[in-house]
Parts: C-alpha cells; sequence; structure tokens
C-alpha cells in the first residue's frame, strides 16, 4: 500500500470517529436544556402536539461506547493503512493457523493406516471410505463420480492401464503424475492419417465393409514406419512409454474410425498432473486403494 492511500484511509477513518464524537457531545449538551418532558415543536393534529424529548443517556452511552469499541479494535487490529495493530493479527496468518491445525488432525486420523499395504488397505472399509472422499474432491471432476472417464480422461475401473496396472505403478501416477505425447502425423502419411487409422481399427479386432486390402496394406506399411516404435509392431502398446494398447477395447480419445484418425492427424497430449504436493502421500496410498478395489469390483461382475 502507498503513503497516499495509507493516509488517506487514515484521515477519513480517524475523521469519521472524530465526527461522530463531536455530533453525540453536541446534541447530549444541547439536550441537558431541554425539559425532561419534552418542547413542542409547533405541530399540532386534532389536538395532539408533537413533542421534542431529550436523548436517553443510556442510549447516548450506548454511542460511546461504540466509539471507545472502534478505537480499541484499531489499536490492537490493523485497520488504519499500513499500521498492523499491536496483536499483529492477519487473515493470512489465521488462515495459515487453522490449515495447520486441521493438518495436524487429519494425520493424526490417518496415521492409523501407516502401516498398512495396498492391499491391506483395500480391505479396510475405514481407508476405503477415505480414498473415496478424497477421490471425489480431487479426481472425479476428470475421471467421472464413477471412475469410467470421459472422452480425453482414461477409465480407472476397466483394468486397462496405459502405464502399468501394478499397484506400485498406479500409486506412481497419482503421486508424480503422468505426461503422454502422440506427436501429429498427418503430414506423414499418405492419406491424411486414414489408412492408419484403419489399420489400428482392423488390429484392435473390428472391421468394416467399405475398408479395402488395399488400404490395410497401406496401413500396415504407414504403421510399421511410423508408430510400431511406440506401440509395438503387434499395437500392444509400451507401459514404459505410456504409449497405449491398440488392441484393447480402452480408448481414451474415442474409439470409432474418425475419433482414430483424429487422433493420427492431431496428435494428442495428454497430462496427469503429480499430486504429491497436494494431497501428501498418505492420502495418495488411499484413494490408490480406492481406485483398485473399482477394478477389483469391476473384474467381480
Amino acid at each position: 500500500m502507498s503513503n497516499f492511500w495509507h493516509w488517506f484511509i487514515v484521515i477519513i477513518t480517524v475523521g469519521n470517529i472524530a465526527g461522530c464524537l463531536w455530533l453525540l457531545w453536541f446534541g447530549g449538551r444541547k439536550n441537558q436544556t431541554q425539559s425532561e418532558t419534552g418542547e413542542p415543536v409547533g405541530h399540532e393534529w386534532d389536538g395532539i402536539y408533537e413533542l421534542n424529548h431529550p436523548m436517553p443517556r443510556w442510549w447516548l452511552w450506548l454511542f460511546y461506547a461504540t466509539i471507545i469499541f472502534a478505537v480499541i479494535y484499531l489499536v490492537l487490529y490493523p485497520g488504519l493503512g499500513k499500521y498492523p495493530g499491536i496483536l499483529g493479527w492477519t487473515q493470512v496468518g489465521q488462515h495459515a493457523d487453522e490449515v495447520a491445525a486441521l493438518d495436524e488432525q487429519r494425520e493424526a486420523y490417518l496415521s492409523a493406516f501407516n502401516d498398512m499395504d495396498l492391499t491391506a488397505l483395500m480391505q479396510n472399509e475405514d481407508a476405503l471410505r477415505i480414498g473415496g472422499r478424497v477421490y471425489a474432491h480431487n479426481c472425479a471432476l476428470c475421471h467421472g463420480a464413477d471412475a469410467r472417464g470421459a472422452v480425453g480422461f482414461p477409465n480407472l475401473t476397466d483394468n486397462k492401464w496405459q502405464w502399468g496396472g501394478s499397484h506400485e505403478e498406479i500409486l506412481t501416477s497419482i503421486r508424480d503424475g503422468r505426461q503422454g505425447v502422440m506427436p501429429a502425423l498427418a503430414s506423414a502419411t499418405a492419406d491424411d492419417g486414414y489408412s492408419v487409422a484403419a489399420y489400428v481399427y482392423h488390429i484392435n479386432g473390428r472391421s468394416l465393409a467399405f475398408i479395402g486390402s488395399a488400404t490395410l496394406r497401406q496401413g500396415e506399411q504407414e504403421y510399421q514406419q511410423l508408430c510400431a516404435a511406440c506401440h509395438g509392431a503387434d499395437g500392444t502398446g509400451n507401459k514404459f512409454l505410456g504409449a497405449p494398447d491398440l488392441t484393447s477395447h480402452s480408448w481414451t480419445y474415442g474409439s470409432t474410425l474418425e475419433a482414430i484418425q483424429a487422433s493420427v492427424q492431431q496428435g494428442r497430449h495428454g497430462i496427469m498432473p503429480a499430486q504429491r504436493d497436494l494431497l501428501g502421500e498418505q492420502r495418495i496410498r488411499l484413494v490408490t486403494a480406492y481406485i483398485l478395489s473399482l477394478n477389483e469390483m469391476e473384474g467381480r461382475r
């Protein structure tokens, strides 16, 4: 805050308090000359006269008390420009203290799960309930309330994992985040990525009558040149690169021929933000156990 605004606030605030104090003093002084029964003001209606009664003394002292309270408050707390108040209170400091107190309470509560591995957490109802709340507050916006994902966001219940599906690999994905990059390949293909998309559609175990063998041969050739290094010669992917399995029926950006061609043409850049600093290790373990439990439940269906 600049000195101009500091003094502007100080002058306006102190001036208003002084003005209120003078007004009360002046009004109280004038009331001393008035009769307790009130003085006529000259207004009359049907024999009823309006009288000017003095202000009750208790009311006057109540106003003085509010002024005293305001002065004490401005001495103790910030309110006069850059003056910090003798208590040194700030809203930022109060918020930090409250957050620290809540963090301490949470850590004490979560300490009961410190010695449990992910398998044990998956079998603990309290752990799953907390993990579900962590998921709802931090993950559901992208992956959906039911964890089945949306276009651009993976389904977390189908046991298809782009970066590996072991307990530790999923934990790492949540803790450290992931970043997958699919380069745009439209300019590197002969027909704007159509043949490659048709071939990928084919190795996914599906077929369309209007896709001819010549298109598939061209698509296979271009696939081996442009895509096999990441997705593998057979299209089963590479978890170390984050290259998805193209032979499965799990598609983050859509499974139609048009959606696959759009991925080849434009490329994709998917980011899973790291949750290490936001959630902390214990809550990451709990939400990981919750997601693993969803996979286990889906597998039983």
